[in-house]
């Protein structure tokens, strides 16, 4: 389920370095707002046997902002959206975005115009095609060809050797954390965009956005465009577009 906030800005743009940050801290602080108990949970143990953060979210998006290259541009409506595959974690949030005037986006204001809760689709098939809207980041051994770790930050991207391997089983674990059916397997890897470098807490990760066609049981699917793939989705990284 997700959580879309309809928001609005005299604002001309988010400086790169605001354009992912500020997610995190706001989901956290949302929640804690009404279940400080599981809030201080997620944050200090994470969910599941693999102590992941079930939650993503998107920057916020202005369809009808001019486009300035080199900027991430905004301005008039537009909309942010949040989500989970744990209902709690949404509900939550709409009960605080509901009472509060106004957003502060990495000191961007958006003004909140309203709150739309949206169900994921069915996926009755066992299929689905998720195109991501930022970057999908994962993580490799570090190894080189002979087996000796080179690196701890071995960030990995489509088409590499140990990229398909990671990814499918992140997707499985994803899917373990939260207690739903993880037989779900990578058809393909449809299309991806362009790599990018995006600062994200301590660091910068690297990622590209992709397209894959997924198919596993629906309630699995529907998790995963509720939260998100790759790893780091709590800090914004693959964002499955609506």
């Amino acid at each position: 389920m997700r959580l879309r906030v309809a928001v609005h800005t005299r604002a001309r743009e988010i400086p790169w370095r605001s354009v992912h940050a500020p997610g995190r801290a706001l989901c956290y602080r949302m929640l804690g707002e009404v279940d400080p108990a599981l809030a201080r949970t997620l944050h200090e143990e994470g969910w599941g046997p693999h102590r992941m953060v079930p939650f993503g979210y998107g920057p916020p998006v202005f369809p009808r902002a001019t486009r300035v290259r080199g900027r991430y541009a905004t301005g008039g409506a537009g909309y942010l959206d949040l989500g989970s595959p744990l209902f709690a974690l949404v509900d939550a949030w709409a009960k605080v975005v509901i009472g509060i005037p106004l957003i502060d986006w990495g000191g961007v204001a958006l003004n909140v115009l309203g709150v739309e809760l949206m169900e994921a689709p069915s996926f009755e098939s066992g299929h689905a095609t998720l195109r991501t809207v930022t970057p999908v980041v994962v993580k490799g051994s570090g190894r080189g060809p002979d087996g000796v770790r080179t690196s701890r930050q071995a960030f990995l991207l489509p088409g590499e050797p140990e990229f398909a391997a990671y990814f499918a089983t992140g997707l499985r674990r994803k899917a373990q954390s939260i207690g739903v059916d993880p037989d779900v397997t990578v058809e393909e890897i449809s299309w991806v965009g362009a790599r990018r470098m995006v600062e994200a807490g301590k660091g910068a990760k690297i990622g590209a956005p992709l397209e894959a066609r997924l198919r596993g049981a629906p309630e699995t699917l529907r998790s995963l465009w509720s939260w998100g793939l790759g790893q780091s989705t709590s800090v914004g990284f693959g964002w499955v577009a609506a």
